[in-house]
């Protein structure tokens, strides 16, 4: 409407601007907030009732949050990136002020005064004498929700924030044990689906027994190279896939690359090349100090809980229960592979065992989508092994980077270039031009997934986030190479390249200080003209004791990281004991996320990324062959456990006047970087490829011996 402007909204109320898609206010349901983002267990829905019931000033309990809903819900598109509260969160603020002043208006008109002569008070619109007008349930049937945000005739201004935390909502259900996980999901009548995948990647599908005579069996499903058997119980179902297994031939197959020297294979074959920085960089090569490499392998996502999903096809209609961060994306993604139109396909929410990236979420849900469709009218219900959790769902690319560094005469970094290697970070439906879906790739019969691709610049990147140095540096040329080549299929993982290049620049930063003969925490420092960057760095250093005294094998390392370069701030200290292997003991972590929404919630998800972090610096690597994953089980991809989780102290940094800047990927990469640093404070020796485990400190010891 030409009346209405958008100048300001958040880019999610840009795309859905009527407050009805967000709000509805009845007098018997009470306030029903929907919204896009999905809850992961990272206390979104906590944050968001939080800020709908400030602004409304009402109780939380007044508050009655929805699941996403692709029918019913507004569209934020993925709940990815640490965007939640700075998108949705203003999204959220800015709706229900609107809604707040349609219904002061609506309480002056009843009552026959000026709008400023109504207050609101607790839920409550009243006279200046304090005499009650209504609240929101008595005036629902007066105001029209259905309008679009921007209205010029609303004087609406947000309500300053408030310091009190509510807290999660999610939480009483899973500490007690009560029914709240997709996998707790039960309909009358559900039917149980068992996938049967390749035995290695490439194969396709020759001849199969026959298993339905088998007990309970409804159908087998063969479509290409995919195949599935669906039978009344579970069990049934676990042990016709067996048979299937057992029975099947396939042919064929992909050769994977040498798990032991991914570094080469990603320089070798074919990338698409970014410039994001080239300001000339000069090494003159009596005056570089530094050329080093850094690595990681792949990592999976390793979702306690395996991938699990639900879907019936009722009169023309899919509807699917998904526990996607991606709602959205992955009910368009089935209807295209099923060649059904996009609002034929309904995807409700319902939580799972997180996972903070793209693991099987998705493909599960297009698994249950396709056997509903062979049995219409019947639930089917599938759930996804351990094993093909681990050896199936999209990992985080491996990536390999190459720092090369010169300091000026005045001990400082004059010139940085920065050249990194790996797989894409983002294959979701919407994203990979086709066969996006597991399932719809091996009903195709590909051999290999399509190249995952990156976000733009503009978004974050991906192979290029945080590729590029915070620091100030005078001249810094920073390169990325996009594998297209995808043997394993990759797709995003917490924090994508945030990951490898804070590692890896964190790490150079270190060894710079050591030839510079400089204290790591002061070269920073001398590297930042950021006061907000100076101040997490400080304040964790100076709660961490930088500079005291260690025992023997003990070690401390210091990292920083903007993430994407424009969000929150996190500097880390790690502690470390360094002996038969590499333990941490304390993480002490300072975090400027701009305004504080839930601090609790803010603790939550600093802390948790911190765990999983310290796990993928520790621990994580994807083991294969050349032929085909082998670390399909928790043993042969440990995990961190309990009994290896280091006291965790975090310090937030409360800008009330600034935007929030998200909290649940700041972590990412500095801290498996400080974890490093520490290590090598405390051995002396530079570990340059993750994870850090007993053997890649013996490979660093060998090196150094032979480079001697």
């Amino acid at each position: 409407m030409s009346d209405r402007t958008t100048t300001g909204l958040p880019d999610s109320l840009v795309s859905n601007p009527r407050v009805s898609t967000w709000l509805t206010v009845t007098e018997h349901r009470g306030i029903e907030l929907r919204v896009g983002k999905v809850e992961l267990g990272q206390g979104i829905v906590t944050a968001l009732t939080q800020l709908a019931a400030h602004e409304l000033d009402v109780p939380p309990d007044a508050i009655r949050p929805t699941a996403t809903n692709t029918a019913a819900s507004p569209d934020e598109g993925l709940t990815a990136g640490s965007l939640s509260v700075m998108t949705s969160g203003s999204a959220v603020r800015r709706v229900c002020a609107e809604a707040r002043e349609l219904f002061r208006r609506a309480a002056a008109h009843r009552a026959g005064l000026d709008v400023d002569d109504v207050a609101l008070v607790s839920g409550l619109f009243v006279r200046a004498d304090g005499s009650r007008i209504g609240s929101y349930a008595d005036l629902a049937a007066a105001v029209d929700l259905d309008v679009e945000v921007g209205d010029p005739t609303l004087r609406v201004e947000l309500t300053p924030s408030s310091s009190k935390d509510l807290h999660r909502l999610d939480l009483p259900d899973k500490v007690m044990g009560r029914p709240r996980f997709i996998h707790d999901l039960e309909f009358a009548g559900m039917l149980h689906g068992r996938v049967v995948r390749p035995p290695r990647p490439g194969a396709h599908l020759v001849d199969i027994p026959d298993v339905t005579t088998l007990p309970g069996v409804h159908t087998v499903v063969r479509e290409g190279d995919f195949l599935a058997v669906v039978a009344a119980r579970e069990g049934q179902a676990v042990r016709a896939a067996e048979a299937l297994v057992a029975g099947a031939t396939w042919t064929g197959g992909l050769q994977l690359p040498d798990a032991d020297d991914i570094g080469s294979w990603l320089r070798s074959v074919d990338a698409e090349t970014t410039a994001l920085r080239a300001d000339g960089a000069r090494h003159d090569g009596a005056r570089t100090t530094l050329r080093a490499s850094y690595s990681r392998p792949f990592v999976a996502h390793g979702s306690i809980g395996p991938g699990c999903a639900i879907a019936v096809l009722d009169e023309g209609r899919l509807n699917v229960w998904s526990h996607s961060q991606a709602v959205f994306l992955v009910g368009r993604g089935i209807a295209s592979a099923l060649g059904l139109a996009p609002d034929a396909v309904v995807v409700q929410h319902v939580e799972g065992a997180g996972s903070y990236g793209h693991n099987s979420s998705d493909d599960v849900a297009m698994d249950a989508a396709l056997l509903a469709t062979h049995l219409p009218g019947r639930h089917v219900r599938v759930l996804w092994s351990r094993a093909d959790e681990l050896g199936w769902e999209p990992f985080g690319p491996a990536m390999t980077g190459e720092v090369t560094a010169t300091l000026g005469a005045d001990g400082l970094v004059s010139d940085l270039s920065y050249e990194v290697w790996g797989n894409g970070h983002v294959a979701r439906p919407g994203y990979a031009p086709q066969h996006s879906l597991l399932a719809d790739a091996h009903r195709g019969g590909v051999d290999t997934m399509p190249p995952a691709t990156d976000p733009p610049p503009e978004r974050g990147a991906g192979t290029g986030r945080n590729a590029e140095p915070y620091y100030d540096i005078a001249r810094v040329d920073v390169v990325a190479h996009r594998v297209l080549a995808m043997p394993l299929r990759t797709s995003s993982l917490r924090s994508l390249g945030a990951n490898l290049n804070a590692f890896a620049l964190e790490s150079a930063m270190d060894e710079l200080a050591a030839a510079a003969g400089r204290d790591p925490l002061e070269f920073r420092l001398a590297h930042l003209s950021d006061p907000r960057a100076r101040d997490v760095l400080t304040t964790a250093a100076d709660a961490a004791g930088w500079g005291g005294p260690l025992p023997e094998d003990r070690g401390r390392g210091l990292a920083f990281s903007r993430y994407k370069n424009r969000n929150s701030y996190c500097a880390v200290v790690a502690d470390v004991e360094a002996a038969d292997a590499v333990r941490v003991t304390r993480l002490t972590i300072a975090v400027d996320v701009g305004r504080v929404v839930n601090l609790d919630g803010v603790r939550n998800q600093i802390e948790g990324g911190a765990l999983q972090a310290t796990s993928w610096a520790l621990l994580e690597r994807v083991a294969f062959d050349r032929q085909r994953v082998l670390s399909t089980d928790w043993d042969s991809y440990p995990i961190l456990r309990f009994s290896q989780v280091p006291h965790v102290e975090v310090h937030v940094l409360d800008r009330p006047d600034q935007p929030s800047l998200g909290a649940g990927e700041a972590t990412m990469g500095p801290v498996p970087a400080a974890i490093a640093n520490a290590v090598a404070d405390a051995l002396g020796v530079r570990v340059r490829t993750l994870p850090l485990t007993s053997d890649a400190i013996v490979a660093a010891i060998e090196a150094e011996i032979e480079a001697d």
